[in-house]
């Protein structure tokens, strides 16, 4: 397993990334990969820092998360001779960073500005190929830089995303273990109990998470990095991404840019949860608390385009086998959909 040897989590975090590279003898040259907004927010903050200390740092701002933008990245990384990347940003900055870091075999350090999804941490990346998200295996980050102040200062929507895609580990591990039961997939108890952990921190302290808050911040943050971590002794994404994913995806190939991954994710537990026979009502209570959606229309998406992301859900990763996967039809799908409210 491959988990980060360093991780600051708290007010003013980002301070100590000279200090952090110094201590894991990173020299540069480093690339820094930012994007438009964050680079004003971050970038230019990280670039400052750096260059006071005696770095060479160089900035490449992506604004796509296309897999042309890694190979752009690789592209200067290699020309200037980088020992050392940086993804600073939101979800794409740090999934360009942690594949361009794979395709190049040096080592990246992962400093989010949001807490929107566990992306921060994990070895996996979600990208746009020939028009379709996918997940690609990538690099875990040797460091982990939380700036709890710049995080709370996000937008309250991304806060709540975040604690969708942490609370969607309920669902993705009954799936993984149906999965073992059924087509006897390999288990790891450590990695499962890790997952459902992190997600039942999120839904017991959902009345505290509040945004604008630095304490809700570390909260989450910590979530995100505790479920990044759980993937990373999987050595796959299985604790925290089942049948609750392959909706999200299955919404986002008939209506894509709807909403937010962490928003989908949420919607897919509240019905995966009435499929497994579960506690529904607590998901859905917990996401109303921290102020996700629970119901389709809250992010613009009518019931037939529900409907049909429910039944052809399975299609999404055919590979990976979850509660979906014996095949939804629509009647029992809108039945899920209305009984839990979602449409």
């Amino acid at each position: 397993m491959e988990l980060p040897r360093i991780v600051a989590v708290g007010s003013g975090a980002l301070l100590e990334l000279p200090e952090i590279c110094s201590y894991l003898h990173l020299k540069g040259p480093g690339l820094i990969i930012t994007g438009p907004h964050t680079d004003d927010v971050v970038g230019k903050r990280i670039l400052s820092l750096l260059e006071e200390e005696g770095f060479q740092i160089q900035t490449l701002v992506s604004s796509d998360s296309k897999l042309e933008e890694v190979d752009r990245a690789e592209a200067v990384a290699r020309e200037i001779e980088a020992n050392f990347l940086i993804g600073a940003g939101g979800g794409r900055s740090i999934d360009i960073a942690k594949i361009t870091s794979m395709r190049t075999n040096i080592p990246f350090l992962s400093l989010p500005t949001a807490a929107s999804h566990d992306g921060i941490c994990s070895s996996q990346a979600s990208l746009t190929v020939n028009g379709e998200a996918v997940s690609l295996p990538a690099q875990s980050p040797l460091s982990i830089i939380a700036d709890t102040r710049i995080i709370a200062q996000a937008p309250a929507r991304l806060l709540a995303a975040g604690c969708g895609d942490i609370i969607s580990n309920y669902t993705a591990i009954l799936d993984w273990r149906l999965a073992h039961r059924l087509r006897d997939e390999e288990l790891s108890e450590y990695a499962s109990a890790l997952s459902a952990m992190t997600a039942k921190m999120i839904v017991e302290r959902a009345s505290d998470i509040r945004p604008g808050l630095e304490e809700s911040a570390k909260i989450v943050v910590k979530a995100l990095i505790s479920s990044g971590v759980a993937m990373s002794i999987a050595g796959s994404s299985r604790p925290a991404s089942g049948s609750e994913h392959k909706f999200a995806h299955s919404v986002n190939r008939i209506a894509p840019g709807r909403a937010l991954h962490g928003e989908l994710c949420g919607l897919g537990t509240i019905m995966m949860m009435y499929l497994h026979g579960k506690d529904w009502r607590m998901i859905k209570e917990a996401l109303i608390q921290v102020g996700a959606p629970t119901t389709a229309g809250q992010i613009g998406l009518d019931a037939e385009t529900v409907v049909e992301a429910l039944v052809n859900a399975h299609k999404v990763r055919p590979e990976r086998y979850t509660i979906l996967d014996s095949g939804l039809n629509r009647v029992a799908a809108a039945r899920a959909a209305e009984a839990t409210g979602v449409i």
